[in-house]
């Protein structure tokens, strides 16, 4: 059992909506009721009672509530203890950065932190763009950087959290280069040959982008799926290995492109979306008043950059 499947059901009972509660978890309404209902089968017994509407919980799911809410306090209660006697944490910023980001953006964003601010000691936590944002949500590190888009908006509450716009990103479609310098494989493709596609999963937030670029396109694109992963890094892997067409962000491919092993695999300008990157913390208050560094580096960074 999953610590989140006892925090879905918790806001599951206190919504008693499937919809509301999985926007509140930061998820899908059908991974969310996967996760409801990998919990019953765990505990092999219906929490829910799926006959009626709106959603009513069984008599056994108001036992585990209470049950639930009990477990999650004593762990919390744990964690927190725990987090406070290492006295080491105080000198550390937790990070939680998607995959992509972590390669591309923190690098060398810690290179200037040395530079103009202080040498910071840092704690990487790489996952999806939806578990870092939990990562922040439920207390696991200090700041979040994700991507952003307007379309596809990471939507946490601005009178809890504090935002800083880092920077934009484009995301563009990459082919491998031929011996003349052209990509291999150039959009839109044609019927009768459709370009071969490296593609983000579904529940990907990159993978979200390129569908956006997708719909907005002028013309429809002739693909072909070849190959499906949840990372960039192993789409450009793949691309360079002449695989077929990925979209890439653009921090991610300088150096491919620079020694000719990467092309756009359009015209520039076309087939493209631009992201921005932001960093986000949970706003101090006199109960959660936050490590003393994150908010002198926050300061920092405010006094750089527009926060809002």
């Amino acid at each position: 059992m999953e610590t989140k499947w006892l925090e879905d059901f918790i806001s599951l009972v206190e919504t008693k909506n499937f919809s509301r509660s999985a926007q509140l978890r930061h998820v899908t309404q059908p991974a969310f009721s996967r996760r409801i209902r990998s919990l019953e089968n765990w505990l092999g017994t219906d929490l829910i009672d799926r006959t009626t509407f709106p959603t009513r919980v069984t008599p056994a799911g108001m036992v585990f509530y209470e049950q639930a809410l009990e477990m999650l306090g004593q762990i919390n209660g744990v964690r927190d203890l725990l987090r406070h006697n290492r006295a080491a944490a105080e000198r550390t910023i937790d990070l939680a950065v998607p995959h992509t980001l972590s390669l591309t953006f923190i690098p060398k964003w810690l290179n200037a932190l040395e530079r103009d601010f202080a040498s910071i000691t840092s704690r990487l936590i790489a996952l999806n763009v939806h578990d870092a944002v939990l990562q922040l949500v439920e207390g696991g590190c200090d700041l979040l950087l994700c991507y952003h888009h307007p379309r596809q908006p990471v939507q946490l509450d601005p009178g809890r959290y504090d935002m800083l716009m880092m920077g934009r990103e484009a995301l563009c479609a990459y082919a491998r280069c031929a011996q003349d310098g052209e990509p291999e494989y150039r959009l839109p493709g044609r019927k009768g040959a459709p370009l071969p596609f490296l593609s983000y999963t579904a529940n990907a937030y990159l993978g979200r982008m390129v569908d956006l670029i997708l719909a907005d396109a002028a013309t429809e694109p002739c693909f072909e799926k070849r190959y499906e992963t949840d990372m960039a890094e192993g789409l450009k892997m793949m691309a360079l290995d002449g695989h077929g067409v990925a979209f890439l962000p653009e921090s991610a491919v300088v150096r491919e492109v620079e020694q000719r092993q990467l092309a756009r695999a359009s015209d520039a300008g076309a087939w493209e979306i631009e992201m921005e990157i932001r960093l986000y913390r949970e706003r101090p208050s006199a109960a959660r008043p936050g490590k003393p560094l994150v908010a002198a580096l926050w300061d920092f960074l405010a006094a750089h950059r527009s926060v809002s």
